[in-house]
C-alpha cells in the first residue's frame, strides 16, 4: 500500500470509527440521564465530531482544519469549565481553550494561507532545526513547572497532597497544547510529538473523571474521542514527515 492509500485508509477509519463510536455512546447514555446531562451529552458529541474532522484535516495539511477546530475548541472549553465546577480537573484546559485556542484558529488560518500549499492541496510543511528542538524541549519543561505552580494555588482537589495529581493532569496536556498549536499554526512537523502527548494525557484525565463519576456521560465521549485522536496523531506524524521532507 502506497503512502496516499495508507493515509486515506487511516483517515477514513478515524472519521467513520469516531462517528460510529460517538453515536453509540450517545445512544447508550442518553436514555436514563437527566435533562441537563442530556444537553451536555449532545453538545459534547457534536464537538467531538467537529474535533475529529479538524484533526484529520490537520493530519493531511488541509486549511479547513481551522473551521472545524473553532467549533471543537469552543465546545470543549465550555465542558472543561463544567467539569471543574463539579469538583474535577479541567480549569487549566478551560482557560487554555477560551483564551488561547479560539484566537489561534484565526491566526493559524492566516499563517497557513501565507505559507502556501503544494500541488496536492496540503500546506507546505517544514521542520525545526536541532537547536530549535532543544529549545522546544526546554520551553516544555520550564512551562510545565510554572503552570503547575500557578494552577496548584487555585486547585480545590487533594489540597493537602504534596503532588496534586489532578493539577498534573491539567498541566501536561495544557503545555503540550500550547506548543502543539504554536507549531501547527506555523506548519512545523514537530507539532505531532506534542499532539501525541496531548492525546495520551487527555485520555488519562478523562478516564480518571469517569472513574470518579461513572455517570459523567460527556467524559466517556472524550475518552473515545482522544483514543481516535491518538491514532490520527501517529498518522499525522508519519504524513508530515513526508510533507516536510527536503
Amino acid at each position: 500500500m502506497n503512502e496516499k492509500k495508507l493515509n486515506t485508509a487511516v483517515s477514513l477509519f478515524v472519521l467513520v470509527g469516531m462517528t460510529v463510536a460517538t453515536a453509540l455512546v450517545t445512544a447508550l447514555k442518553y436514555g436514563p440521564a437527566d435533562p441537563q446531562a442530556r444537553i451536555l451529552l449532545l453538545i459534547s458529541a457534536f464537538g467531538a465530531l467537529m474535533g475529529v474532522a479538524s484533526t484529520v484535516s490537520s493530519a493531511n495539511g488541509y486549511i479547513v482544519t481551522f473551521l472545524f477546530g473553532l467549533l471543537d475548541v469552543s465546545i470543549y472549553g465550555a465542558l472543561c469549565l463544567v467539569n471543574w465546577k463539579n469538583g474535577s480537573s479541567g480549569l487549566g484546559n478551560a482557560v487554555l481553550h477560551f483564551l488561547y485556542f479560539v484566537p489561534m484558529q484565526f491566526i493559524g488560518f492566516a499563517q497557513w494561507r501565507r505559507q502556501g500549499h503544494n500541488k496536492e492541496g496540503s500546506v507546505k510543511a517544514r521542520r525545526l532545526t536541532a537547536k530549535q528542538r532543544w529549545l522546544a524541549t526546554a520551553v516544555f519543561l520550564a512551562s510545565s513547572v510554572i503552570a503547575y505552580l500557578i494552577i496548584a494555588r487555585f486547585d480545590r482537589s487533594a489540597a493537602t497532597s504534596f503532588i496534586k495529581v489532578a493539577v498534573v493532569l491539567d498541566v501536561l496536556p495544557l503545555v503540550c497544547n500550547l506548543l502543539g498549536q504554536m507549531l501547527m499554526s506555523t506548519a512545523y512537523m514537530e507539532q505531532w510529538v506534542f499532539w501525541i502527548g496531548v492525546n495520551i494525557f487527555s485520555i488519562i484525565m478523562w478516564s480518571v473523571t469517569l472513574h470518579n463519576n461513572p455517570g459523567s456521560s460527556y467524559a466517556l465521549v472524550y475518552v473515545v474521542k482522544y483514543s481516535f485522536y491518538l491514532l490520527n496523531a501517529f498518522n499525522g506524524l508519519r504524513n508530515w514527515m513526508r510533507l516536510s521532507r527536503p
